[in-house]
């Protein structure tokens, strides 16, 4: 049965036009969640506070009771001004915190940072938002990652497909950018309505896919983050939920770009591997993490490290 929950009659000009931009406000809005995890939040603050361009906003939103990350981040804003933070008492899903913080958002471009990522370049948003601003087809752009662990110990370096051919021949069965890499226009996706709060995993993927059938998608060659990968970080935790949401994503946009058997065999092998048995899973998925980002990637940096 197909999934036809966002399927607006969308017209690409309409969405794709540049809009007004008030030069009170913020450029760009970076959307950071977080949820229990103040050992790692300071380090991607600092990661957005480092970039060489300086017309940003951080909008931090907190999802339930955490007074260190609060005492962090107050901090922080004791020295910088530019960051914002908004504590939500009901805790919601990944989508739905999205969703508040770009509502919050007052830029023109939206970038992605989760509190356990941090990036890597200095220059990441200038030559994003330069690249956006010169080629105005494009709605999102994004880059490849260092994958380490919670003890900072590099574990594989790789890049996503590049140009939006290659893109596209690919993102039925792997989400086509990495999500902290990413900056995209808020336009586009308030015109497309923002992420699906109705997935429980796997809502930026679905958005890269809304957006790819307006417009184009381009990743950088170069690692743009450091994405951690352990066994606290919600792609551990949420495993089943996103095997779940993989197989409506699937079923959903199989009509819409190639690969549609490739990608279901593969949503549906995802769906058997959270039903092993625990200490199965949580033996191998590091290592099939590593392998599933090594095996899409347009160009492996590094072997997966056993």
């Amino acid at each position: 049965m197909t999934d036809n929950t966002f399927s607006p009659d969308l017209h690409p000009p309409s969405l794709l036009a540049q809009p007004a931009t008030d030069p009170q406000l913020p450029c760009v809005s970076v959307i950071m969640l977080t949820y229990n995890r103040p050992q790692f939040i300071g380090r991607a603050i600092q990661s957005v506070v480092g970039q060489n361009f300086s017309d940003w906003e951080l909008v931090i939103v907190q999802d339930g009771e955490q007074e260190l990350t609060k005492a962090v981040v107050g901090d922080w804003q004791s020295r910088d001004r530019r960051l914002r933070f908004f504590h939500r008492d009901k805790p919601g899903n990944v989508a739905s915190a999205l969703n508040f913080g770009v509502q919050q958002a007052r830029g023109e471009f939206i970038a992605i940072l989760d509190d356990d990522d941090y990036w890597i370049s200095k220059e990441k948003l200038s030559r994003q938002v330069a690249f956006l601003r010169q080629n105005p087809i494009y709605v999102a752009c994004g880059g490849g990652a260092i994958v380490i662990d919670e003890r900072g110990r590099e574990q594989l370096h790789y890049l996503k497909p590049q140009d939006d051919t290659e893109i596209r021949s690919k993102i039925l069965q792997s989400n086509p950018m990495a999500h902290s890499t990413t900056l995209y226009r808020k336009s586009v996706a308030l015109g497309l309505g923002l992420y699906d709060e109705g997935l429980p995993g796997y809502q930026d993927w679905d958005l890269f896919l809304r957006m790819a059938n307006v417009g184009k998608l381009y990743n950088f060659s170069e690692p743009f983050m450091y994405y951690t990968l352990w066994d606290g970080g919600t792609t551990y935790s949420r495993l089943r939920m996103n095997a779940k949401s993989a197989v409506r994503i699937v079923a959903r946009h199989r009509k819409e770009f190639p690969g549609a058997v490739l990608a279901q065999l593969l949503a549906g092998a995802y769906v058997v591997y959270t039903y092993l048995p625990s200490p199965i899973r949580s033996a191998s998925f590091s290592l099939l993490s590593r392998l599933k980002k090594w095996f899409f990637s347009a160009a492996k940096l590094h072997h997966p490290v056993s």
